[in-house]
């Protein structure tokens, strides 16, 4: 006989994203659904609900079918670099402008990763902001500063 095994941190993810969904699933039924025609302020977040209980789902089932890796110790590296990363781009997105708040952003949470080095910190971070300031300046049209006052000389 087989012992049943399956990925415990996938277990718990799904189980989670499945009981978020239903929350707000539930959450949405004391506002107005309405119809896909006319949308009443409840239809959205209901769709959402239905997709993330949908997702969690899949996530659980899959968790159920594999073995998984034991849970590592907590990820410090991780939470040095991660969490400040987008702490810094608020502090700094008003003086320096989008460009430089998220390419040091960006910077900063690539060394989340122990495998990454200054070159391609500098390449990634570089190719992100190319690409946002393409995306949300060029391509739709947001009104926000490229470069702040703080890069005015």
């Amino acid at each position: 006989m087989k012992s049943v095994t399956f990925d415990t941190t996938n277990a718990i993810c799904g189980a989670l994203l499945v009981a978020t969904g239903a929350f707000f699933a539930y959450q949405s039924f004391t506002l107005e659904l309405g119809t896909a025609l006319r949308m009443g302020p409840g239809y959205f977040p209901l769709v959402l609900s239905v997709v993330l209980v949908i997702l969690g789902a899949i996530v659980f089932i899959q968790a159920l079918r594999v073995e998984g890796e034991p849970i590592d110790p907590f990820a410090w590296r991780g939470m040095l670099f991660i969490l400040p990363a987008p702490v810094l781009f608020g502090l700094t997105v008003r003086g320096l402008g989008f460009a430089p708040s998220l390419f040091l952003a960006a910077f900063v949470a690539c060394f989340a990763s122990q495998k990454m080095n200054v070159f391609y910190a500098l390449i990634l971070s570089l190719g992100l902001t190319v690409f946002s300031v393409a995306v949300f300046s060029y391509g739709l049209g947001l009104p926000f500063e490229r470069f702040g006052p703080w890069t005015r000389f």
